[in-house]
């Protein structure tokens, strides 16, 4: 008895440590940044503009304008958790290719972006750069596209603004949901400081809303896309199920070929 009393403490203790390093590193665990120096040289296929735009609170948000020979419109383009602009700017030249114009930026300390990351900077960032885009572009000019992280953003962006529309490449219904799949013995609900409710705001949502998610996710799972689809009130909204896409590869399925084509020419 006092040897399951022992062990019972140490499981507990060890249960404990666990939803504490969940806590204490969570940043580490939902962003996964790389730096470049300031004088990095962006290699691309297509003409670009590299951009600093500084927030209210002196961070600098490095931001790469691609630029189409005869552009039907601008893409707005968030990025997922991981990399920075040099890796992202090669992604996002695909959309030139159709002949779209694109400004991406990289998050605070991702590549050559500074300042201290929480939900509300970022939230902030995001604001920033579409202010600035605007500028340049008419609203209904603006398609915002964000992937996995940045689809939370996106969300946001399109609750407090009137973008033609939006395009949502595996996205979450809260970051929550995300975490739950990955520690479902924990309470990560009570554990986390990062939210990203999107399902919240896309509710709020005025424009057609597209999402894509493959039924391999396993990062974030196909569930929870569709999850956020059904709470969408829109009747302007479009559900493309890849069968067999994971969370990195939907580029390389026909199927997202032709639906990107399509929801950018049906709302042209």
């Amino acid at each position: 008895m006092h040897n399951v009393k022992k062990l019972s403490i140490g499981i507990l203790l060890i249960y404990v440590m666990i939803g504490a390093s969940i806590f204490y590193i969570q940043e580490k665990l939902i962003f996964l940044p790389s730096k470049l120096p300031m004088d990095h040289a962006y290699q691309m296929t297509v003409p670009f503009e590299e951009i600093f735009l500084e927030s209210d609170d002196g961070a600098l948000i490095n931001v790469i304008h691609q630029k189409a020979d005869n552009p039907k419109g601008l893409i707005l383009y968030f990025h997922g958790n991981a990399g920075d602009l040099s890796r992202w700017s090669t992604i996002t030249a695909f959309f030139v290719e159709k002949d779209y114009d694109v400004l991406v930026m990289d998050y605070r300390t991702y590549g050559k972006s500074t300042g201290k990351l929480s939900e509300k900077a970022l939230y902030a960032d995001a604001q920033m750069v579409y202010d600035h885009a605007l500028k340049s572009y008419s609203e209904n000019n603006i398609t915002l596209y964000g992937r996995s992280l940045g689809t939370g953003l996106v969300t946001y962006l399109a609750s407090r603004n009137q973008p033609k529309q939006i395009l949502l490449e595996t996205p979450y219904y809260d970051l929550f949901q995300v975490a739950k799949n990955r520690f479902p013995f924990f309470p990560v609900k009570y554990l986390m400081t990062y939210e990203f409710p999107s399902h919240e705001y896309v509710m709020k949502a005025q424009c057609p809303i597209t999402i894509f998610h493959g039924t391999n996710d396993y990062i974030v799972p196909f569930d929870s896309g569709k999850k956020l689809f059904d709470v969408i009130p829109s009747a302007k909204k479009t559900f493309i199920g890849i069968e067999g896409g994971r969370h990195n590869n939907l580029i390389e399925f026909d199927q997202y070929h032709q639906a990107v084509e399509q929801a950018l020419n049906m709302n042209d």
